[in-house]
């Protein structure tokens, strides 16, 4: 297993770059058969224009292949893969498309056939391609045989979420770091892989440089300094290494860029969007009488209140009982309601908050005040979220769920903002896209979720 574990990355480079090869050689074929003539396209590129066309389909496909995880054949689940590769291909194809028709001065769904074929090709082609690969990649990587230290909190959440990737992970026994050192490294040497839950930091450390030593792989969840130790700056004025952290937020010209283009996108979006959003508030209002928006008092940068706002979705007398998160299969959702969570477009009015400045495109997800005062009683870090303004998507939006436990969404939100760059933003607006259709992303809290706030106390965490 150790040695073809070496060989991972080009068995994956070569099968990645053999579908890509593939697919770009099949729109060669169709650009040099039906777009390459003068008569379809308008002019005659000279010969290594061709080439240049062909070679920008590759760089496009590769682009969205490796944003939206499309090579990640063992990392994901089978569906996420064949979803991303899917829809790469319908980007692609559909972006080829467009610049074709601007090129040729087409008007839309002229000369599209040999397109549309192709798409049937490539889909049929990836389709088959993801299967055949999980199957290779499961012979060749069975699952890694794992060992779990947990401490003073229960490991079960942590148990339940690693066994949902029974293909990839499998966690064979369990062990509390209360044992004795010698007890914990005999354990640790009978496995090549070892997953170190919530522990303290000094004991972590140590089982770290073991499994260091020992050249064991180890998984461990990080604590809310391991995520500001990402962004520090390493400094050599000295013999002796510093790790600099500006601990500042935003510069004045990323502030700058990052308001420019929320009011740019926000002022697009809201042009595009405003039939469906006609559409919505129709059905809102036939469906009840009911007002169409719902105002609602929500958390911003510093912490400021605003009032954030959204399609109505659940009914008029929603929280009569008080303020709460919905529940998988909450009654208090509308049947339209559910329709527009599934698909995210309750927020498409928040919107006209970017354009007013209380929000951004992208950014930690608004909280209610009451709901945050009831999750810093456990979490008094919670509010380091609110170092940004919040976001109609964000880090925790698109790599957590609806469900995610409030620790969690922290962690998240927080790595955004100590990793913040313009090119994450692109890469989270992007992602968000995608997300509108998994519906895992929409669901609901359980019933056991409804006290989310985890039970880590400030020592643990930190």
């Amino acid at each position: 297993m150790e040695r073809r574990e070496k060989y991972k990355r080009i068995i994956m480079f070569c099968t990645s770059f053999l579908i890509m090869a593939i697919q770009t050689g099949v729109y060669a074929y169709v650009w040099f058969e039906h777009y390459a003539d003068a008569g379809v396209i308008g002019k005659e590129f000279w010969y290594r224009g061709n080439y240049v066309v062909i070679g920008q389909y590759a760089l496009m496909l590769f682009l969205f292949y490796k944003l939206y995880g499309g090579f990640k054949v063992g990392y994901l689940r089978v569906f996420d893969v064949l979803f991303s590769q899917i829809l790469s291909v319908l980007c692609v194809n559909l972006i080829t498309y467009l610049q074709l028709a601007l090129i040729g001065h087409w008007k839309f769904g002229t000369h599209a056939a040999p397109i549309l074929e192709m798409t049937v090709f490539n889909l049929l082609f990836v389709c088959i391609w993801v299967v055949f690969m999980r199957w290779i990649y499961a012979k060749i990587y069975p699952p890694r045989r794992m060992l779990l230290i947990y401490g003073e909190y229960s490991p079960v959440d942590l148990i339940q979420k690693i066994s949902s990737r029974e293909d990839k992970y499998y966690i064979c026994e369990t062990i509390h770091i209360k044992e004795e050192e010698s007890a914990l490294k005999a354990k640790i040497d009978e496995y090549r892989n070892i997953i170190l839950g919530d522990i303290p930091s000094h004991e972590r450390n140590v089982l770290l440089k073991y499994c260091f030593e020992k050249d064991i792989r180890c998984y461990s969840i990080p604590k809310l300094s391991d995520i500001m130790l990402q962004s520090a700056d390493n400094i050599h004025l000295f013999d002796t290494t510093l790790l600099l952290f500006r601990n500042r937020g935003l510069s004045a010209e990323q502030r700058f860029a990052k308001r420019l283009f929320d009011v740019a996108v926000s002022l697009i979006g809201t042009v595009a969007a405003s039939p469906v959003m006609l559409v919505i508030a129709v059905l809102i209002k036939v469906y009840d009488g009911g007002p169409v928006f719902y105002r609602q008092e929500r958390l911003t940068e510093g912490g400021r209140v605003f009032y954030v706002l959204k399609f109505r979705s659940m009914r008029v007398d929603s929280e009569k009982a008080g303020a709460r998160l919905a529940a998988k299969h909450d009654s208090r959702v509308t049947p339209v309601g559910k329709v527009l969570r599934n698909i995210h477009f309750d927020e498409l009015p928040q919107l006209f908050n970017i354009l007013k400045g209380d929000m951004s495109l992208v950014g930690p997800r608004p909280e209610r005040p009451e709901i945050a005062e009831e999750y810093k009683r456990d979490i008094p870090e919670f509010d380091y979220r609110l170092k940004m303004k919040a976001g109609l998507t964000g880090y925790a939006q698109v790599y957590g769920k609806y469900n995610t436990t409030p620790y969690d969404k922290l962690k998240l939100d927080l790595t955004y903002i100590e990793n913040y760059s313009f090119f994450l933003d692109m890469k989270l607006l992007f992602l968000t896209f995608k997300i509108l259709f998994q519906k895992e992303n929409t669901e609901g809290v359980e019933q056991w979720q409804k006290t989310a706030a985890t039970k880590e106390n400030k020592k643990g965490r930190k």
